[in-house]
């Protein structure tokens, strides 16, 4: 598991994590959260996640709040 901070929030149901250990953004959907909704989460908020590689970039898997 990585850890991260939500950088930033959509009104479409995704977002963005800036890792703790620096590097590029990485993206999540709300179908990839777990025990939280969407509208529970705040820019600042800090969370655990799966990294997964795509076509589009790095994806965020299992985005869970701390």
């Amino acid at each position: 598991m990585e850890n991260g901070q939500i950088k930033r929030l959509t009104d479409r149901g995704y977002g963005f994590i800036q890792p703790a250990n620096g590097g590029d953004d990485i993206f999540f959907h709300q179908s990839n959260l777990i025990d939280a909704t969407f509208d529970s989460l705040k820019e600042g908020d800090n969370v655990t996640y799966e990294v997964e590689n795509s076509d589009k970039g790095l994806n965020a898997l299992s985005v869970k709040k701390v």
